[in-house]
C-alpha cells in the first residue's frame, strides 16, 4: 500500500484538473459531458489525488491539456 508523503500531497491530480477548468473557464457539467459521465463524478475527480489512466487520457483529451506530461515534469524534478 503507497503511504503517502508530503510531497504526494503536494502533487493533487484532481486540482490540477480543477484549476485548468477554471483557467479555461469550463464547468463541471461541460467536463462530464465531454468525458460521458456526470458532473457529480468530476466534482468527486476534483477531490481525488489520484486518477485511472484511463480517465486521466479522456479528460486530458477534453481540455487539451497533457496531465501526463504535468506528471513527467514531477518525476524529474523529484529525481534530481
Amino acid at each position: 500500500m503507497h503511504k503517502e508523503t508530503n510531497q504526494d500531497i503536494d502533487f493533487h491530480m484532481g486540482r490540477l484538473i480543477k484549476a485548468e477548468l477554471t483557467r479555461q473557464g469550463r464547468t463541471a457539467t461541460w467536463l462530464a459531458r465531454q468525458v460521458h459521465c456526470t458532473p457529480e463524478n468530476i466534482y468527486k475527480v476534483c477531490r481525488q489525488q489520484y486518477v485511472t489512466m484511463h480517465l486521466l487520457f479522456e479528460i486530458s483529451k477534453a481540455l487539451e491539456h497533457d496531465f501526463f506530461m504535468d506528471c513527467s515534469e514531477r518525476l524529474r524534478k523529484e529525481q534530481r
